[in-house]
C-alpha cells in the first residue's frame, strides 16, 4: 500500500469513484477476503452495491491514490456473500501497516461521529463544522472534536535486562512493558514516573522520549519512552499487575506482536546489543 494522505472534506467527484470503505458494525470492520489469507476493505464506489445500508459516513481523505471512507453501518445489517465482520484487535498484525493505521482512524472517526451527535452542555443536535474535523453546536457553541486519549509506554532498563509485567487480562507467559493513562494536569514524563512507581515501586533516571502510536482502543495515542533503573526492588501492586521481573535476550517470555510499540522499543534494545528477536517470540 502507499502513503495515506488524510483529509476531512472529499474533494468534486470523489463519491463518484472507486474507493476503500472502512466500514463498521458495532465496532468490527468488514473485510474480504482476496486470497491467501490477505484481508482488504471493501473497495466499491458505492457500499449499497453490497447491501449495506450506511448510516452515517465520513470522508479520510486517500490511499494509493484512491478515497477512502469511514461508514457506521446499521447494527442490524447481515454480513454480505464473500465478507466478514473482523473485531479490531483481531487484526492486529494480519492487516498490513498502513491499512492498519487507516482502519484504525476510521473506528475512532466513526465513533466520535456517532457519539456527538448532541451536544453535551445542552442537548442540542450539533452540526459538522465546514474544512474542520468537528461538530458545534448550533445553540451554544460548544465544538466537540475527535478525542485522543495520551497513554505512556516505557522500556526500562537494568543493565543488560529489562522489565517484563504481565497484566491480569494477559494468558500465562505472555508479557509486555509497564504502561498508564497520563492523568489531568500531568506532564508525560511525571507519567513515567508515577506509573512505574504504582506498578512496581521503582524509581528512574534518564527518561528518554522514543516514539509514538495511535492506538484505537478506543481513542489512544501511545507514547513511548526508554528509561534506566535508579533504585528500588521490584514490588508488584496485585491491583495492577499479576508479575513483573528482569529478563535478557537469553530468556524472553512470550512479548507482543511486531506491529506495537511495545515491541519496538524491545526490538530496538535487542538491535542495540546486535541481536535481532525472532518472530516466534510471540504467540
Amino acid at each position: 500500500m502507499d502513503v495515506f494522505v488524510p483529509a476531512v472534506e472529499s474533494p468534486p467527484g470523489a463519491g463518484d469513484r472507486e474507493g476503500w470503505w472502512f466500514a463498521f458494525r458495532q465496532g468490527d470492520l468488514l473485510l474480504a477476503d482476496a486470497g491467501d489469507g490477505e484481508l482488504l476493505p471493501i473497495l466499491t464506489r458505492d457500499p449499497d452495491d453490497h447491501g449495506l445500508t450506511v448510516v452515517r459516513s465520513q470522508y479520510l481523505g486517500t490511499l494509493a491514490g484512491r478515497p477512502c471512507w469511514s461508514a457506521e453501518i446499521d447494527a442490524d445489517a447481515e454480513t454480505p456473500a464473500g465478507l466478514r465482520f473482523h473485531g479490531l484487535r483481531t487484526l492486529f498484525g494480519r492487516l498490513p501497516e498502513t491499512l492498519y493505521a487507516v482502519a484504525g482512524r476510521a473506528a475512532q472517526i466513526v465513533a466520535w461521529d456517532r457519539d456527538h451527535r448532541f451536544c453535551g452542555r445542552c442537548a442540542t443536535p450539533t452540526e459538522p463544522v465546514p474544512g474542520e474535523r468537528a461538530r458545534r453546536c448550533p445553540e451554544c457553541g460548544l465544538t466537540a472534536y475527535p478525542r485522543v486519549s495520551p497513554a505512556v509506554i516505557v522500556l526500562i532498563e537494568k543493565g543488560d535486562r529489562i522489565l517484563l509485567a504481565r497484566g491480569h487480562q494477559f494468558p500465562s507467559g505472555r508479557f509486555g512493558i509497564v504502561a498508564g493513562f497520563v492523568e489531568a494536569g500531568e506532564s508525560l514524563e511525571e507519567a513515567v514516573a508515577r506509573e512505574v512507581a504504582e506498578e512496581v515501586s521503582l524509581e528512574l533516571r534518564d527518561v528518554r522520549y522514543w516514539g509514538s502510536q495511535p492506538w484505537p482502543f478506543p481513542h489512544n495515542l501511545m507514547v513511548g519512552f526508554r528509561a534506566e533503573w535508579a533504585a528500588n526492588e521490584i514490588v508488584v501492586d496485585p491491583s495492577e499487575l499479576a508479575e513483573a521481573g528482569w529478563y535478557g535476550l537469553e530468556d524472553l517470555p512470550t512479548i507482543p506482536p511486531k506491529l506495537s510499540i511495545a515491541r519496538r522499543l524491545i526490538d530496538d534494545w535487542a538491535a542495540r546489543r546486535g541481536q535481532t528477536i525472532p518472530d516466534e517470540a510471540w504467540a
